[in-house]
């Protein structure tokens, strides 16, 4: 038994009585072994806990056995984004049982971002890595095949790109929440939107557009980080507003939930005074008073769906472009009828 003790090919061979070569081959299923010794083999290194060695197989294959993720967000951000925990728990729920270890790290976009990347394909670090908050013109997807790495990308992205791309359409949830706002008679919508800078920010801003558009009604937006902080900061501004909108739409649920505390610290009550919704059903929404209206989507699936599309793509699949169902509204008690008086005021405009 090793120093450490973990039982090695060593100890399961000499246990077997046989070469740790061909104890080698059994545990890899190659060719050469009989059944009877491969099953032998196979049984005393189950009872002895042998387990592979990461290493190892590293070594072996001439794979590193990780996949990386790296999140060009603040890290106050990604602490209050329940978005971020669900995601990386779907990429664990596969990566954990194919034996891959995901290497997370957070960078500032731009320098710091390309060098955390090149960092973890130095050495084979990394066989592939998820790209999140995809941008106009994303400079990494160009940098990833320049250093050789398998990618996969949570959306579509807006250039060519040789990688697979896992989607949902983002703006189906937003046309939604516009559609039941409206449903309910509200003329005043406004969208706390996400950045410009990413893709499924300006994707959510341009469904929003067209929504209100095609329904006739008033909207505004106000652009954000996608912090909480932002959120409550948008909130304040368009109820400041001269005419302050009778709904607002929010591009995320920490936003939503921000705007919430902001318009009963006003005195407002949700939603007879303001109707509010959020995005990405997560679990504080569920339990704040009122329990927020808000766009369902799956980020865990999404996850594992990424990680399964990532390590196909490490085992030489071609690329392929897969996108979820798409997100569903969840009405709770934070959406109702407009004021009457508002109404007639913004019909008066």
């Amino acid at each position: 038994m090793s120093q450490a003790g973990r039982p090695t090919i060593a100890d399961v061979a000499k246990r077997a009585g046989v070469s740790k070569g061909l104890v080698s081959f059994a545990l890899n299923d190659r060719p050469g072994v009989a059944p009877d010794t491969r099953d032998r083999i196979l049984a005393i290194a189950s009872e002895m806990g042998w387990t592979p060695s990461i290493r190892a197989r590293s070594l072996s294959v001439g794979r590193a056995f990780a996949c990386g993720l790296v999140i060009g967000r603040s890290p106050d951000v990604i602490a209050a984004d329940p978005f971020f925990p669900s995601l990386i728990a779907g990429l664990e729920d596969v990566f954990s049982i194919s034996g891959q270890v995901l290497v997370m790290a957070v960078a500032t976009p731009g320098r710091q971002e390309a060098e955390t990347y090149r960092g973890l394909a130095l050495d084979r670090r990394v066989d592939g890595v998820i790209l999140t908050d995809l941008r106009a013109d994303d400079p990494r997807i160009e940098l990833v095949e320049s250093l050789g790495l398998v990618a996969v990308t949570l959306g579509v992205p807006a250039a060519p790109s040789p990688f697979s791309s896992v989607s949902v359409d983002d703006g189906a949830g937003i046309r939604l929440a516009v559609e039941h706002l409206v449903a309910l008679g509200h003329r005043a919508i406004a969208h706390v939107a996400g950045p410009e800078t990413m893709l499924h920010g300006t994707r959510r801003r341009a469904a929003f557009d067209d929504a209100i558009r095609r329904a006739g009604v008033g909207g505004r937006v106000v652009a954000t980080d996608f912090s909480a902080a932002e959120g409550a900061r948008a909130t304040q501004e368009l109820l400041d507003a001269a005419m302050p909108p009778t709904a607002i739409v929010y591009s995320n649920d920490p936003m939503a939930v921000a705007g919430l505390g902001v318009a009963q610290r006003r005195g407002l009550s949700v939603p007879r005074d303001l109707s509010i919704t959020g995005f990405d059903d997560t679990e504080i929404g569920r339990h704040v008073h009122p329990a927020l209206t808000t766009v369902t989507t799956d980020a865990r699936g999404w996850g594992a769906l990424a990680a399964r599309t990532l390590l196909d793509a490490i085992d030489g699949q071609p690329p392929r472009h897969l996108s979820l169902p798409d997100p569903t509204l969840t009405i709770r008690s934070s959406t109702s009828t407009p004021p009457a008086a508002a109404v007639a005021t913004h019909e008066g405009e």
